[in-house]
């Protein structure tokens, strides 16, 4: 079976399993969660990041200006001179090496290699000239496998990307090459899955919801999720694709649990606006605005606004308000704050009480079972496709399974 004939089987499978729903409209809730597998051909040593190939790269290019201007010292007598740049493309590097090549008259086949040979200092130049540019190649085949929407792989698994897993029940967790897997579970059915190579939640959102709109035309009304998924992206993406906002943010425990913190009014977003619509401190001095900043990475353009308090010199309040030495400055983002309090009111509603219930028995409990019920707690399988291909036959037998189950209940309660 190929990976791309699963889609259309798992939709069968869920609808079938789905008994008494109408498959133009398959579930109203879907309850997001993820887990993290390692791959079993990816080990953990053996692996490359990006940061450190740029890292890398960049002092290669000193040494390259280096070996230029000992070269240009050696062709200044025939009239040619190589130019000098910041960075230097591999197509550029070997024209220099065989026009350079060609000025000298060096013949490779006369070259001398070994101990007692003495090599002269154009071959010694081409040499390392040579092994420069076989290492800027690597750094460059090194970077377009990790691509722009990662950093790290695996030397063993190309598409295995490093990230934190859990590797037992204390919570210890470890740097490991793996997969990122995301399930939609409407009414303990997987009724959408996919594997992807984000290490964050946040990016996953998104792809995820529009398989789930590829498979049943229509987006789920309330997306139920924890708070890995909770970000100002993932919710103008639900603004704008009609569906509700439960997904926690970052701070929901304490903003929801903690009284204290929740009324602090020396928190920035609970300062009051005057009629000039500029934030005002417990001790009466406005914040002006300084500047503001586009959040980085962000699509949707995001800014941040950052203001300034006019005079914090002998406030009474300083010790409880800020620990700087000058004026405090805020940032502040107050479309992010309106959505932040629109989740607060829905997660803490009793319709969204049943639904983060809901969640932590069908999303959590599906993994569970998979995991710990079937063992399976590593993927077997190379690659995204393979991956993609291995997980939807368990999610199948995990969806008939669970019908044949409720099936089992129907038939015991009548």
């Amino acid at each position: 079976m190929k990976s791309s004939e699963l889609t259309p089987l798992l939709f069968t499978v869920y609808l079938a399993a789905a008994s008494g729903r109408s498959p133009a409209l398959p579930c109203f809730a879907a309850f997001l969660a993820l887990v993290r597998f390692s791959g079993l051909f990816a080990f953990t040593q053996l692996f490359f990041q990006t940061q450190s190939c740029e890292k890398n790269r960049i002092k290669l290019f000193a040494k390259i200006t280096e070996l230029l201007e000992n070269m240009n010292a050696g062709t200044a007598l025939l009239g040619v001179k190589f130019d000098i740049r910041e960075e230097y493309a591999i197509e550029y590097l070997e024209g220099i090496l065989k026009k350079y090549t060609e000025l000298v008259g060096f013949d490779h086949g006369k070259a001398v290699h070994g101990k007692g040979n003495h090599k002269t200092s154009e071959q010694r130049l081409i040499e390392k000239f040579s092994e420069y540019i076989e290492r800027l190649k690597k750094y460059a085949e090194r970077i377009k496998i990790c691509g722009n929407d990662r950093n790290s792989y695996s030397k063993t698994d190309h598409d295995a990307t490093f990230m934190r897993m859990k590797r037992d029940h204390m919570g210890n967790d470890q740097l490991l090459p793996g997969y990122n897997i995301q399930c939609a579970v409407c009414d303990g059915f997987i009724a959408a899955f996919d594997v992807y190579q984000y290490a964050s939640d946040m990016d996953c959102f998104q792809p995820l919801m529009e398989r789930f709109q590829s498979l049943y035309g229509q987006y789920p009304e309330y997306p139920v999720a924890d708070a890995g998924y909770g970000s100002y992206n993932n919710y103008l993406y639900c603004e704008e694709h009609g569906m509700e906002k439960f997904m926690k943010f970052t701070m929901y425990e304490k903003e929801s649990k903690n009284e204290k913190y929740r009324n602090d009014p020396y928190r920035a977003v609970n300062f009051p606006v005057n009629e000039r619509g500029l934030p005002v401190c417990p001790n009466g001095k406005e914040f002006h605005f300084i500047y503001s900043r586009p959040v980085r990475g962000n699509k949707y353009g995001r800014t941040e606004e950052y203001f300034q308090c006019e005079d914090c010199s002998g406030c009474p309040h300083k010790e409880k308000c800020c620990k700087c030495k000058g004026n405090r400055i805020v940032r502040l983002n107050e479309e992010l704050t309106q959505f932040h309090a629109e989740v607060l009111n829905n997660l803490n509603s009793i319709h969204g009480a049943l639904l983060r219930m809901n969640r932590s028995i069908q999303s959590e409990g599906t993994f569970g079972t998979i995991k710990w019920n079937r063992s399976y707690i590593r993927a077997r399988r190379r690659g995204l496709k393979s991956l993609f291909l291995e997980f939807g036959m368990i999610s199948c037998g995990f969806n008939l399974h669970k019908f044949h189950l409720k099936k089992v209940a129907l038939r015991s309660a009548a």
